[in-house]
Order: structure tokens, then sequence, then C-alpha cells
């Protein structure tokens, strides 16, 4: 089992920047792909970014690419999320999510066995 626990999250005016951190603990030898998604409040969890296990590859939802930059730590068991030009359309709670299996990772993966419980991002205008 793998437990994740995500921290970074504010409140932040628009054009800011906000870095999130994902902590994985327990049997992080089986995390593999690891990736942030999103849910605003009314609307339906939404895939933000993915990245495999060396880090070498990574993917963006349309709406994030190019302000946010996922990135990963593999001897913290550590993943991060960049987000800067912060809009009020970013505002929702922001999960961590790992894959405890090494299946293809692509844009929009959605497959991921682990789940943090979510940090809060609050973008004002």
């Amino acid at each position: 089992q793998v437990h994740l626990v995500e921290s970074g999250g504010g409140l932040v005016q628009a054009g800011g920047s906000l870095r999130l951190s994902c902590t994985a603990s327990g049997d992080t030898a089986r995390t593999y792909a690891m990736g942030w998604f999103r849910q605003a409040p009314g609307k339906e969890r939404e895939f933000v970014a993915a990245t495999t296990y060396s880090g070498a590859y990574t993917y963006y939802a349309d709406s994030v690419t190019g302000r946010f930059t996922i990135s990963r730590d593999n001897v913290k068991n550590a993943v991060h999320l960049q987000m800067n030009m912060l809009k009020p359309e970013d505002t929702a709670l922001y999960y961590c999510a790992a894959d405890g299996a090494p299946r293809p990772t692509y844009k929009g993966y959605e497959g991921f066995d682990y789940w943090g419980q979510g940090t809060q991002v609050t973008v004002s205008s």
C-alpha cells in the first residue's frame, strides 16, 4: 500500500505562482507513474499532469500547458507541480496520484492506483 500526502496549496492572486508537493510513503517501491488531478466545485475531476517513473516523459492538460510543470524526486519519493500564471479557473482541490504497476502513461491517463486527500488551491481575480 502507498500513502500520498499533498502540500503547498493556498490562496494566491491571479498571475501568481504556487508549488504543490506530494510525498509517498509505504510501499514506495511500487510507485511508477505519478500525476496530478483537480476537481472544482460542481465539476468532475480532471487530469492536470502526469510523469513517468524516470521523469523523462511528462504530459499536460491543454488548459495548463506552458504554465504548469510536473517533476519528481525518486530519492525523496516526491512529485511536484509548479504552477505559474495562475488563473481563477485553476481554483480547485488538487490531488496527487500514483500508479502501482508499470502501465503506459499518456495525457489524460486516469488508471492510477493510489490517491491523496487533496490540497486546496484558490486563485482570486
